[in-house]
């Protein structure tokens, strides 16, 4: 980008009322991508529309919009550019990242710090496209970073956060940032878009024309990559690199949240986890994503009625906040986990839950868990739902007895009477 095109490059600070999805655009704009590529998909197709509005009319100085004829080439065209040493930014939903899914993996193999948002969908068939965070968490395997956000402004800020965690040289992984379908991608709440030299600062510098340290395009120092390995070379130690800085980025994940905290005044607890009212309380529950604004509401209003209830809110899915989780786990006799998807045949049904259990395995902490199930498909879940889901685990508590319609050990919350 020319020193021309930096100060044409301007955004004040400003309160707007924005949809979800032009919240995500707008937070690309502030990050200054430079190549973006875009596919329309249900219902994230917004967010490439704004974008391109913004690129077509000059807001976005020196970006590259690239339309290709599906979400596979999305990614390809992404990956080569990030190769080059460019930011990037894309944008799908359940299908087309179900689509995408090759050059996720080469993404991630190649330790490129791309951001690709989520208007996370249920899968087909049957055909769904309302909140629902399989797609998200079926990437759980990748390599990719995930978080979930449950505010528009979020959806804005993590945006942000995502970049400087994804471009520190200790982690160089891709990262999704995932958000209900419809239930924040369409609807309309304030953001506040902040100024863009204050994006600056705390963002990294964009890339030089060298690229990234570790992998680049330059005929003046040629390299190889992405080539064959044979079972005696290297390839363990590359998934077992991925590993490392998945989990290293944890520490990351939490110095970007403090420091975003400092420069723009918004807190997201510890970057990996939020905690609602968990002290002093004798049940908990994990949430993640959409749900867990509306379950603080319903922690406030039973906690007025007298029963000791808290929250934490999940904010990543990778890398998975074991320390948190357990520390949690502690404060509270009864440990609900609500989830927004499902894992098919896993030891409780759903994905979160089958993880929550799994650091609590061992560690000594004698909580009981109850893996819930709720709103798959986009399907209401409502505040007096949420409500007795808590009252669920508060009967748990007293009783010492699981409820009595368990799938396999999961209940499945707000589902349909039928024979």
């Amino acid at each position: 980008m020319t020193e021309a095109e930096q100060r044409d490059f301007i955004q004040k600070k400003e309160s707007k009322i924005l949809k979800g999805n032009i919240a995500a655009a707008y937070a690309a704009k502030s990050a200054r991508v430079q190549v973006i590529s875009a596919y329309p998909i249900t219902p994230q197709t917004t967010v490439v529309e704004k974008l391109s509005e913004f690129v077509d009319g000059g807001l976005m100085p020196g970006t590259q919009y690239i339309k290709v004829e599906s979400e596979h080439s999305v990614m390809a065209s992404i990956v080569g550019a990030s190769i080059a040493g460019t930011r990037t930014f894309t944008a799908t939903s359940g299908q087309g990242l179900f689509y995408m899914n090759e050059m996720i993996h080469w993404a991630a193999g190649a330790r490129l710090p791309i951001v690709t948002t989520l208007a996370s969908r249920g899968p087909a068939p049957p055909w769904n496209i309302w909140a629902d965070y399989f797609d998200v968490i079926n990437a759980r395997d990748t390599g990719w970073m995930s978080a979930f956000c449950s505010t528009h402004q979020e959806i804005y800020d993590e945006i942000l956060m995502s970049y400087k965690v994804t471009e520190n040289p200790d982690v160089m992984l891709p990262k999704f940032v995932a958000y209900g379908g419809f239930v924040l991608s369409h609807t309309s709440k304030p953001v506040m878009i902040e100024e863009q030299d204050l994006v600056d600062k705390f963002l990294p510098p964009l890339p030089d024309e060298e690229g990234w340290e570790h992998i680049f395009i330059d005929p003046e120092r040629p390299m190889m990559h992405g080539n064959l390995i044979m079972p005696s070379g290297f390839y363990m130690e590359f998934r077992m690199k991925i590993h490392d800085a998945m989990v290293r980025a944890k520490e990351k994940i939490k110095k970007v949240a403090e420091e975003f905290e400092r420069m723009f005044g918004r807190s997201y607890g510890n970057g990996l986890v939020q905690e609602y009212k968990l002290d002093g309380a004798d049940v908990g529950i994990v949430i993640y994503g959409d749900l867990a604004l509306q379950m603080e509401q319903a922690v406030d209003e039973l906690r007025d009625e007298g029963y000791k209830v808290g929250m934490l809110k999940l904010r990543y899915f990778r890398p998975f906040p074991e320390e948190d989780i357990r520390k949690a786990a502690k404060k509270v006799k009864v440990l609900g986990v609500v989830d927004r998807a499902t894992a098919f045949g896993s030891p409780t049904g759903g994905p979160v839950s089958s993880e929550v259990k799994s650091t609590l395995h061992n560690s000594g902490i004698e909580t009981k868990v109850l893996p819930m199930i709720s709103g798959l498909g986009g399907r209401e879940v409502t505040l007096e739902q949420q409500k007795d889901q808590l009252k669920i685990l508060v009967k748990m508590n007293e009783t010492g007895e699981l409820p009595d319609d368990l799938l396999y050990g999961t209940l499945w919350h707000g589902k349909l009477e039928v024979e």
